[in-house]
């Protein structure tokens, strides 16, 4: 199935483009999900995912395809595994970042494949859910663009006569919090009861037959 996305990041192309290329700046914003290794343009990681009372987790690879500065358009291919299950998930992603001046509009195109308890949603649903969840990394990445990199000051007043300045040591980065599990349910919320209902309705029609049918 196809899903497209689109969202507005506050800085110009240039800066958006640096910090889309940095997997380890912008794993924390995506919702489940766990970086655990980079080696170049490769990297690995966990999704969690819940549904209802379930809870599954994707081990993964991705990779950059391909990275062209001059048109601002990346393509990653990624492809990941439920740990203790049979279901798979694949998905080839194609950003392109649009210049707006002062703002950098992000359209994302995913073309996923996905296989066990997830897929019984359909595409209308997963669609919904996609749409949430870019929502939210969108959100997040902003704050996180606005919080830019914070540059070490060098130390002038304590330095003895003669001797070459120092900068203090960074300080270390405040521990992120554990990544939770995506709930399929929660986050798609209407549609899938929409779809339940009739179902639900079907259910209880037939329990009320049968019953009457024993009488």
């Amino acid at each position: 199935m196809k899903l497209e996305n689109r969202f507005t990041v506050p800085v110009p192309v240039d800066e958006a483009w640096r910090v889309l290329l940095d997997v380890e700046r912008i794993a924390p914003c995506m919702p489940g999900a766990t970086l655990t290794s980079i080696d170049g343009d490769r990297f690995e990681g966990t999704v969690k995912v819940k549904v209802g009372p379930i809870n599954l987790t994707y081990g993964g690879k991705a990779a950059f395809v391909s990275k062209d500065d001059a048109t601002h358009v990346a393509v990653i291919d990624g492809s990941g595994k439920e740990t203790r299950g049979t279901g798979t998930a694949k998905a080839l992603i194609t950003c392109r970042l649009l210049d707006r001046g002062a703002t950098t509009d992000v359209e994302v195109d995913t073309d996923l494949n996905v296989t066990g308890k997830p897929a019984q949603f359909g595409r209308g649903v997963l669609a919904d859910v996609s749409s949430k969840l870019v929502d939210q990394f969108a959100a997040c990445l902003a704050e996180e663009i606005r919080a830019g990199t914070p540059e070490p000051v060098a130390a002038m007043s304590d330095a003895p006569a003669g001797d070459v300045p120092r900068a203090p040591a960074a300080p270390a980065p405040a521990p992120r919090p554990a990544a939770e599990a995506i709930d399929l349910l929660g986050t798609a919320g209407a549609p899938v009861l929409k779809r339940l209902a009739p179902l639900a309705a079907g259910l209880l029609l037939l329990l009320l037959v049968v019953r009457r049918l024993r009488r």
